[in-house]
């Protein structure tokens, strides 16, 4: 028989009480150190597009409040969801974050089979970082220099005619469907041309392959500046101080149209409340910054920050509208 003394067995249940005591206050010591280490932000997006360009101006500036490093991991394809996979089964210990344009609200809406996450359930909202009118550009050699000149056109010769965007279920996709239905076209007459990424759209829109194209003014502005494309219209509420002679949706004669590809921070779903704060409170100080702001005006961007609580509403009420639209204009995955 195994004989205990007091003295003995006082002191190893001393010792065991402090181990449990350790292994309870471990995360709370983790959490009020974060971060300890580089913290990695996935972007589903091949480099050089909208999403990348935010998302590294963000980074730059997060690694100045976080005094630690912060490096960007491009992941792209599947419409963005093989970069949202890898986050949404990350570890929720705030060193994997995400960013990502309003293709991560729309892809739920389209995508119901074979998908491993749920785009709302799998993350916590952080902040929404800014949002941007897209250009509604053309090829040069359309014979069209207004909105109402192309819906004409269109509507006289519909096979001559299609449009490229940068993904299925991209802002551009969702704002040409927009677009085609409330002009009186048929979305399932005119074909839309999908392509991997901004680069390769703009490419083909360049070189006359389709005739027209939404996109941000990240990746669209410097081709119309250089004359390689000729800009209709911009999709915000208000005229671009970056292209001020080109007019709005509304004033083209499509008086409701208001379209924005926005961008937002997520991480994990249940990330500890503590770095959702810590993060959130970083994502306020830098878009509110005036020299933030600037970078963004340059580049064709506001920035719009919203509140992790503000920011989730306002991906309900952007899923509510989507959902109108995919509707309407009878976007399917074949």
């Amino acid at each position: 028989m195994m004989r205990f003394n007091r003295r003995t067995f006082t002191q190893g249940g001393l010792a065991l009480m402090g181990l449990a005591g350790l292994v309870h206050t471990a995360p709370l010591m983790a959490q009020a150190s974060y971060p300890s280490r580089p913290v990695t932000i996935v972007v589903p997006h091949a480099a050089g597009g909208a999403v990348d360009g935010v998302a590294r101006i963000f980074a730059d500036k997060l690694r100045e409040e976080l005094k630690e490093s912060v490096v960007v991991d491009n992941r792209p394809g599947a419409s963005g969801m093989i970069g949202a996979g890898t986050v949404a089964h990350a570890t929720p210990d705030g060193y994997t974050l995400y960013v990502n344009a309003s293709i991560h609200s729309i892809n739920p809406l389209l995508y119901k089979k074979n998908v491993k996450f749920d785009a709302v359930k799998d993350f916590t909202p952080i902040s929404m970082l800014a949002q941007g009118a897209l250009i509604f550009s053309v090829n040069p050699k359309v014979p069209a220099n207004t909105v109402q000149e192309l819906i004409t056109k269109v509507k006289a010769s519909p096979k001559a005619y299609n449009f490229g965007t940068s993904g299925f279920g991209s802002a551009g996709h969702l704002g040409i469907a927009q677009f085609l239905y409330e002009s009186g076209l048929s979305p399932l007459q005119i074909p839309i041309v999908l392509y991997k990424g901004a680069a390769p759209a703009l490419q083909d829109l360049v070189g006359g392959q389709t005739s027209g194209m939404m996109d941000p003014m990240l990746s669209s502005l410097p081709q119309v500046k250089a004359g390689k494309l000729r800009a209709l219209a911009v999709t915000g509420r208000e005229r671009s101080p970056l292209l001020p002679d080109v007019p709005t949706m509304r004033e083209s004669g499509l008086k409701d149209f208001e379209f924005y590809s926005w961008y937002g921070l997520w991480a994990p779903a249940n990330i500890p409340e503590p770095i959702r704060l810590k993060l959130e409170a970083a994502s306020s100080k830098i878009m509110q910054s005036p020299d933030m702001k600037k970078y963004l005006n340059e580049r064709g961007f506001d920035p719009a920050y919203k509140s992790s609580s503000d920011f989730a509403k306002y991906i309900n009420v952007e899923m509510a509208r989507y959902q109108v639209i995919i509707d309407k204009a009878n976007i399917t995955i074949d």
